[in-house]
């Protein structure tokens, strides 16, 4: 690796932190500071600074994921940040709920998959007797075929429809993981990078889903179909905290630290 520089990087090391930190600037920069001139503050000029600061806020439930170390006075706990959404779930989708058991829901977010990842959902579904809602996602997941038993969304409502369906298979977000344990939906995790692991592991560890291993997809939902899974599910359903944004906007007004 080279001989260190000043302060224990090694070349490279600091090459990477370097492209890093411009990555953040270049991405997230722009809308950062759209919304803080629209709130009259200055703009921000090194955006990894300003939000891995020295005095962090945890925007997770603490039933969900809880910080390792209690009553850490450098860690402030909010609670997931859940905002209400208005918006009805569009009508065709109604229908579909409506004419039949709950199905299961299956969804990537923004997570990158193949075309064909829709048939292994689908079929996974069918193989347990169960309907099943593919999101399309940025993946723009297509329906494999167009049997009646399955239905393709966009962007909708997930806690309106998560309280709908037998289980949710997901990729592993924090939001998305936080709205199913809320509505006390089994899951089934498919992590693919960064703290989606960490979510998946968690979902396994309070017995409210599974992690897709080596196994089959179908196996894995058919675990999670299990009555104790559904039990346990809405049982840390009610122990999931719904102020967390209420929380933050409180704690930042008594504090502010608007900056």
């Amino acid at each position: 690796m080279g001989p260190l520089l000043a302060g224990g990087a090694a070349p490279g090391n600091r090459e990477r932190w370097r492209r890093d930190e411009q990555l953040w600037n270049d991405v997230w920069g722009p809308a950062l500071n759209a919304h803080r001139a629209a709130a009259g503050l200055a703009p921000v000029t090194e955006v990894r600074n300003h939000v891995l600061t020295d005095r962090p806020w945890l925007a997770a439930d603490p039933r969900l994921g809880p910080w390792p170390v209690p009553d850490d006075p450098g860690v402030f706990q909010t609670g997931a940040w859940l905002l209400p959404d208005e918006r009805p779930l569009p009508a065709e989708l109604e229908s579909f709920l409506d004419a039949g058991e709950p199905p299961v829901y299956f969804g990537l977010g923004s997570r990158s998959a193949a075309a064909e990842s829709s048939r292994s959902m689908v079929e996974a579904a069918r193989a347990l007797g169960r309907r099943a809602i593919v999101s399309r996602g940025w993946a723009e997941l297509p329906l494999p075929d167009g049997g009646a038993d399955c239905i393709s969304i966009g962007d909708v409502d997930h806690r309106a429809l998560f309280r709908r369906v037998a289980a949710v298979v997901h990729h592993g977000g924090a939001g998305t993981t936080a709205v199913a344990a809320l509505a006390g939906t089994p899951q089934v995790v498919l992590p693919q990078i960064y703290d989606q692991h960490y979510w998946a592991e968690r979902v396994e560890r309070l017995g409210i889903g599974t992690a897709r291993g080596t196994g089959s997809l179908a196996g894995a939902l058919g675990r999670v179909l299990e009555p104790g899974t559904a039990a346990r599910a809405a049982a840390t359903a009610a122990e999931i905290r719904t102020d967390g944004a209420l929380v933050a906007a409180r704690h930042l007004v008594q504090r502010g630290d608007a900056s």
